[in-house]
């Protein structure tokens, strides 16, 4: 089947009855609908993870690291046409063994340190297992953009059968968040000529808030680490 029918299928299915396609594409469809609720089931089960880390902080030290956490998974249509653009073959074989980033979970962290802290906790759980580590927070990307990057397993219980599956995590303070979130909406809006000419303002905004970031980092060090400390 040419791959545009594919991706054509993909994005009209919703709402459709399968048996409205012919036998083959039904198949293949439901084959990426059973693995976008495989991929959502792992993001909910980090996201757990991440919660109840949070909750337990919460009650131990009087403060919650995390400030939100979103979660989104790639869907079928998305997965398609990815694969295609790719040259890969489109199966869930293949989007399962090419795509890391099915399932993503975003973790928005209050300190630069609780990023590290966060998912050095996540890392050290028995059923975790990492993947790949990037670190644009030590070493940012050409744009100015910073983030903490895993990519890990996790066991996901299903009637039949244990399945571990890729999700990739983000992990981010409030400030890199409200930078990548505003330099994406104008990377999506602006033509490439405008993004070339504002790109030097966007490293320097970046730069100011990563500073930012650091100095409330050393105001929390010095004033409510201190405060909170038991005397001997």
């Amino acid at each position: 089947m040419p791959a545009s029918e594919f991706v054509k299928a993909f994005f009209l299915f919703d709402g459709l009855n399968s048996k409205m396609l012919p036998e083959e594409m039904a198949d293949t469809l439901k084959s990426f609908i059973a693995t976008e609720n495989l991929y959502s089931s792992a993001t909910r089960e980090i996201a757990t993870k991440f919660e109840n880390l949070n909750n337990e902080f919460k009650y131990t030290h009087d403060r919650n690291p995390i400030k939100h956490i979103q979660t989104r998974v790639k869907t079928p249509s998305s997965i398609v046409s990815k694969l295609i653009r790719n040259g890969w073959e489109i199966s869930v074989e293949s989007a399962r063994k090419n795509l890391t980033d099915i399932a993503g979970v975003r973790v928005i962290c209050s300190y630069i340190n609780d990023i590290y802290m966060i998912a050095g906790l996540l890392l050290s759980q028995d059923d975790i297992t990492l993947v790949r580590r990037s670190d644009y927070i030590k070493n940012p990307k050409a744009n100015g953009y910073r983030s903490l990057h895993l990519i890990v397993t996790v066991p996901v219980f299903l009637s039949t059968k244990v399945e571990r599956v890729n999700v990739e995590i983000q992990i981010r303070t409030i400030a890199m968040d409200f930078w990548a979130s505003l330099e994406h909406e104008l990377a999506y809006k602006l033509t490439d000529q405008k993004k070339a000419s504002i790109s030097k303002k966007l490293k320097d905004c970046a730069d100011e808030i990563s500073d930012i970031d650091k100095r409330m980092q050393k105001l929390y060090n010095t004033t409510i680490e201190s405060h909170d400390k038991i005397p001997e």
